[in-house]
């Protein structure tokens, strides 16, 4: 494992490596958050590395003891990336506080693979290492439920869309960028200039 800071940020950076069924995989620990809407350091930081440090994969570890909580973290990671995989940890506290949760139905619903484990005992990790190794191997096959706003909303974004595909070049969801942009979020559009190292809005 190794530890340090996030460029220019005050904020602890983990990676980690492991090897599974013969494939060698980059572990990188985002910073914990139940949301990606930019209003602090690690919410930014979380936010910019699944927007451009091209992860083959997200993995959303909830707490399945209030599983609700994190389910907005989860909606918004599935706008920005087709290849999420929700984690729902904790299953062992969940049943000593006699809470079910149908995960094939969650992932029924959500369109991304969800698996439960039990990190403290190991219990479900392999089931997650398949489910990771899956969506970076054969992503075309998540179809992520995609959420539906008001009208007016909806058709500012189509006429936003076009242009920001164009000026992202593939490199990011450009609906989920038009919906940002259309939300005022400067800090993104910070962001997006010092990726793209030009200003996409001239």
């Amino acid at each position: 494992q190794h530890t340090g800071n996030w460029p220019g940020k005050t904020v602890a950076n983990a990676q980690g490596k492991y090897r599974y069924q013969d494939s060698n995989f980059i572990l990188v620990d985002i910073p914990g958050t139940y949301s990606l809407m930019a209003n602090s350091e690690e919410e930014e930081i979380a936010r910019d590395f699944i927007c451009f440090g091209e992860p083959d994969a997200t993995v959303v570890v909830a707490d399945a003891t209030c599983l609700e909580r994190n389910l907005n973290l989860v909606l918004q990671t599935m706008e920005i990336s087709g290849r999420v995989i929700l984690c729902v940890n904790l299953l062992d506290e969940a049943k000593k506080k006699r809470i079910r949760i149908d995960l094939g139905r969650l992932s029924q619903k959500l369109g991304i693979p969800v698996v439960g484990t039990s990190a403290r005992s190991g219990k479900g990790l392999n089931r997650l290492m398949d489910a990771v190794k899956a969506v970076t191997e054969h992503p075309a096959q998540e179809q992520p439920l995609q959420i539906t706003y008001p009208e007016e909303i909806e058709r500012a974004v189509a006429l936003l869309e076009p242009a920001l595909r164009e000026a992202l070049d593939g490199k990011l969801n450009a609906r989920w960028a038009a919906l940002k942009l259309l939300d005022g979020d400067e800090t993104l559009l910070h962001s997006l200039n010092r990726y793209l190292k030009r200003d996409i809005l001239s």
